[in-house]
């Protein structure tokens, strides 16, 4: 029986003119969430993901790579805003060096990719309601980049924000909008069956899709990948990477003792007290880069065979209304990863890669490692390391934590980091032009400039 909270949550996407399917998908995962279905993977009921092959082992000719490029799709998901970094728009629109964006610098990307293989690659951005706008005018400064006959970008869905109390559809007359989310990133297998693409880019003979995170610039289509699914026949495939300190949230891997598959573990699916086994880094030696691989017939046949209901497991995230108001109403929004559908495929298989295919920007600590000396984005938009070191730590303090704050403390460009182990930053310290950190740079104390110039070198107080 649909109980009332259900049907009031429906009828509000049906009243807003959400597809049907997309309601449907809803449906499914707000039952879920009212039988108190947790999704949380026990240590005891899975097995850590054994060393997977290598990209480095993959090596098909030019002409395998070519030819399945030419049937390769790039989709970014762009639904992000960049709240989190006190930015109301879609955070690819943010700049990360030389007055690039991260959608410029994925535009550079793909139109590189083409010239380079001589096949016209797609490129499709998933946006959100909110991001819609602001991302289309930036990718339509790039001459040449949409593809006849197929749109630049096509829109995830939405759906009402719960009270956390009775599960009903929030209301918030002062800004109703507020009231939506999106559903995340697992969304995107939906989104592409009712906007139509999934079918028209099946019609076009294209065979794979390339999908990852549009603040991951590491994330580059290599025509490897869908050249070693079509020699095997491999549906789909999940990019990962070697754990390191600063990945003990990252999701991961591991095989489900139950049927042997492969399943998707993050911090949510963790059962609580079991932390420790989920951040062993010798257990656990892989984390998933979120860069994915799927074949779009078996994606398609998939659907087919479960009306468009994949069933992922359901993320329960917790928040207020208005996100920037900690005392507005508490809500639920569900949620799904896109990742998690690696349970979904038989056959499906996890790669090796390395580090640099894995370059997020999920905090200002990271968008000031993007930005200094360690990194050179050239010209056809892949991002290089300058150096052999691994990065160092960075951890800045609260008044660094939103990108005003952020600008404002390095108005002449963050400090040079090539010879840097850690920068930890407690005061509020503005930085001067040419600034070089060297060793441990610690910054503690009152309020300050670093002058011009200055070599900070283990320094505190």
């Amino acid at each position: 029986m649909v109980s009332e909270a259900l049907q009031a949550a429906t009828g509000r996407m049906r009243e807003a003119g959400v597809d049907e399917l997309a309601v449907r998908v809803f449906a499914h995962y707000h039952e879920q969430l009212a039988a108190d279905v947790t999704g949380t993977i026990p240590e005891g009921s899975v097995d850590p993901l054994p060393d997977p092959p290598s990209l480095e082992d993959v090596r098909p000719g030019e002409d395998a790579v070519r030819e399945a490029l030419a049937g390769t799709v790039v989709v970014k998901l762009n639904g992000g805003l960049g709240t989190s970094m006190g930015v109301s728009g879609p955070k690819s629109a943010l700049e990360v060096r030389e007055g690039r964006t991260f959608l410029d610098v994925i535009a550079e990307q793909v139109l590189a990719l083409r010239h380079r293989h001589e096949v016209e690659v797609p490129l499709l951005v998933m946006n959100s309601f909110r991001t819609r706008e602001a991302s289309l005018e930036i990718l339509r400064r790039h001459a040449g980049l949409e593809v006849d006959g197929l749109p630049l970008d096509f829109l995830q869905s939405k759906e009402p924000k719960l009270r956390a109390d009775d599960l009903f559809p929030v209301e918030h007359p002062r800004d109703p909008e507020l009231e939506w989310c999106p559903p995340g990133h697992g969304d995107v297998f939906v989104a592409l069956r009712t906007s139509g693409l999934l079918a028209q880019l099946r019609e076009r003979g294209y065979r794979y899709l390339f999908l990852s995170n549009a603040d991951n610039l590491g994330a580059t289509c290599e025509g490897a990948i869908p050249a070693w699914m079509a020699a095997e026949g491999i549906p789909y495939v999940a990019e990962m990477s070697a754990r390191t300190v600063n990945d003990r949230k990252g999701g991961q891997l591991v095989v489900r003792h139950a049927d042997g598959r492969l399943v998707l573990r993050d911090t949510a699916a963790v059962v609580p007290g079991e932390e420790h086994y989920f951040q062993d880094l010798e257990r656990h030696r892989w984390f998933h880069t979120n860069n994915l691989w799927v074949d779009l017939e078996v994606l398609s046949a998939t659907l087919d065979a479960r009306d468009g209901v994949l069933g992922l497991p359901v993320i329960v995230n917790r928040k207020t209304v208005d996100p920037t108001d900690p005392g507005s109403t508490p809500v639920i929004q569900l949620e799904t990863a896109m990742g998690s559908a690696v349970e979904v495929f038989d056959g499906a298989r996890a790669l090796a890669v390395g580090r640099e295919r894995f370059r997020p920007v999920k905090t200002t600590n990271e968008l000031l490692l993007l930005r200094s000396d360690l990194y050179r984005v050239a010209e056809d938009g892949t991002v290089e390391a300058s150096t052999d070191r691994p990065d160092p730590l960075v951890q800045l303090g609260s008044a660094y934590t939103l990108l005003d704050g952020f600008e404002a403390r390095f108005p002449h460009g963050v400090p040079s980091l090539r010879e840097c182990s850690s920068l930890r930053v407690e005061a509020d310290v503005t930085f001067g032009a040419d600034v070089v950190c060297v060793g441990d740079v610690h910054l503690t104390g009152e309020a300050r400039t670093v002058p011009d110039g200055a070599r900070l070198e283990g320094a505190g107080g």
